[in-house]
Formats: C-alpha cells, structure tokens, sequence
C-alpha cells in the first residue's frame, strides 16, 4: 500500500511531461491539471485511513481495474484498493486518459501490478473486476465476466451542497465553487444542486456566480465535449424558463425552488427551500448522492444518506483514502 501512494507522491512533486500529457488527453486546463495534482491527490494518508482501506478490500487472486478518464487522480484509490485484495493486479486505463495510471504504476516496485492495454474484461477467468464508470459500463461488464468472476461496479454519482440558515452567505458560496472547480465538476464527489435558505436564495446565486467567476481567472475550466456543451444549453433554456439563470464566462449558475440536475462543466442549481423540502428532495435523490457537503456538517448527519460522504463545503473533493469514494455498494 505504502508503494501506491510513494509513488503518488513522487508524481506529485516532479511530474515531469504528465501535465502536458493530462491536459491533452483531460480537456481540463493547465491550472486544472496542476490543482488536481497539488491539492487533490491523495498523498496524506494515515495509518488508521489504510487500515480502513484494507478493510474494505476483499480478497482474490487477481484484480482487474476498468478505470474511467473523469477524474484522472482516481486512479490512486483504486489500484490501491486493488492492491489491497489481491497480489496479481492488472489495469486497463481509459484510452482517453491512460498517462496517470501508467506513470503511477511505472512508479511502484510491485512486480504484480501492470497496465494491460490489451486485456478485456470478458477474458478475466478468475478474481475480480472492479469497474469505475457510467452505469452502462458496469452493466456490459457484469454481463458478460466469465463464469466465477467477481464484478464490483463504481458507477456514476453527484455531490450535493446544503446550505444551513444563518450560515454566511459569501464565504458557503465561495466554498462551494472551490468544490466545484476541481475536474470541472467531473467527478461523483462534486457538488451539483445547492439547497439554501429561501430568504438566502437570491443572494446565494449571485454569490456563487461571483465565486466562479473569480476562481475561474485563475483556473480556467477546460474545454466541453459537444454533448456536454449541448447539455449545459439545454439546462441553461430549463431554467431560464421556470426560474432564473446566471452565466458566466465558464460557468451557469440556476436558481429556482425546483429541482433540476445540472450537467458537469462548472453548472450549479441553487434551490431555495425549507428544511423539510430539502430532506425529502435528498431522499428522493439518495440513489444518485455520493457526497454531500454542508455549512453545519453536524446537523445534516441526523438525516443524510448514510452511504453518502459527508463533509465540510469546501473539502468536498478531499476524501480520506480510507475506502471505496462511492460507499453506496
């Protein structure tokens, strides 16, 4: 385990060609890559946060990983918890974005752990498969892993942000968009709806549009895929029509007292509603809820998904490495 983030470390303090190689294979910017690399990877871990990691890994002969090119420091949880189940760990990087897992892997001294390019689920004849991704994904895998073969699937998810009343309005907002920045709110840890105060609301919005606005001078989000820009126009008329939208240079900000789910791209809803409509809209969404980030983390604890991680706004997108990111499986 020590050699997994050893070696994360190292890419961390000298990564050589990695953040050219990330930022064109990402579309994240530059700065994107390097706060990625310098604030959200992973390196800090305890020895009671491993011990919890090596809890949660099963035992197996053989691991094979199906990673995903979302978040590129994700690669770090799950080859460690690959390493934790079993001696013989094989890697199939995203043909998007393979340099992360390569230079980490080039990095360790473990002779069992490879990147195989080459190598497809289906041909997994023993162990387990543990697939990071769409849905879509992880169904494919499961239908057709061989007879025998385990199939442990990380699939999509979202963060939420909550708000509580006589919290500051600015200094949530601005964390809040800190939340937001990292990966261009690619990842199943980032914050997309933001439940406030109705008496807040408008502030809020105004807020955390200026927020984003700020930070994204000094990192820039990256480029949008067609589908994802098509995505955010789409959001953009909803809310436009049934309530009020805010545009900025990389980001949309939507305010109304309805629940509309965003796209990723720097895109936040910002509902305004009681405590009692936040709590039932959480619940209808828990399914889809991985992380959830609050102004007043303690008195959200009482009701929030309890596979759901929970945090401080502004430390949504740094999770202790001490399991699986998703705990919804």
């Amino acid at each position: 385990m020590n050699d997994v983030i050893d070696a994360a470390r190292h890419l961390a303090r000298a990564p050589g060609t990695l953040i050219s190689e990330l930022t064109h294979a990402t579309g994240l910017s530059h700065e994107g890559v390097v706060l990625g690399l310098a604030e959200h990877l992973e390196t800090d871990a305890t020895a009671d946060e491993i011990a919890a990691l090596v809890t949660h890994a099963s035992e197996a002969p053989h691991v094979h990983v199906v990673l995903s090119a979302n978040v590129f420091v994700a690669a770090l949880r799950a080859i460690a918890l690959a390493v934790a189940a079993a001696p013989e760990v094989t890697i199939r990087a995203s043909s998007r974005e393979p340099h992360f897992a390569r230079a980490l892997v080039a990095r360790m001294t473990m002779p069992g752990v490879r990147v195989t390019p080459e190598a497809r689920p289906e041909g997994v004849k023993r162990g387990e498969i543990h697939v990071y991704g769409r849905n879509e994904t992880i169904a494919a895998v499961t239908a057709t892993a061989a007879a025998g073969v385990t199939v442990r699937g990380h699939g999509a998810g979202m963060g939420v942000a909550i708000v509580s009343a006589g919290a500051d309005v600015v200094a949530s907002a601005s964390a809040v968009a800190r939340d937001v920045i990292a990966f261009d709110q690619r990842g199943c840890l980032s914050p997309r709806l933001v439940f406030v105060p109705p008496a807040a609301g408008p502030e809020f919005a105004a807020a955390l549009s200026g927020a984003l606005e700020a930070l994204g001078r000094i990192v820039p989000r990256g480029a949008l895929q067609a589908d994802e820009a098509a995505e955010a126009e789409r959001y953009a008329s909803t809310v436009a029509f049934a309530g009020h939208l805010l545009r900025g240079a990389g980001h949309l900000v939507g305010f109304a007292t309805s629940v509309v789910v965003p796209p990723p791209g720097r895109h936040l809803h910002v509902v305004a509603a009681d405590d009692l409509a936040v709590r039932s809209s959480v619940a209808k969404l828990a399914r889809s809820i991985v992380a959830v980030g609050a102004s007043h983390p303690e008195a959200v604890a009482r009701w929030a998904p309890p596979h759901a991680r929970l945090s401080r706004l502004g430390t949504m997108q740094q999770p202790r490495l001490d399991g699986p990111v998703d705990r919804r499986t």
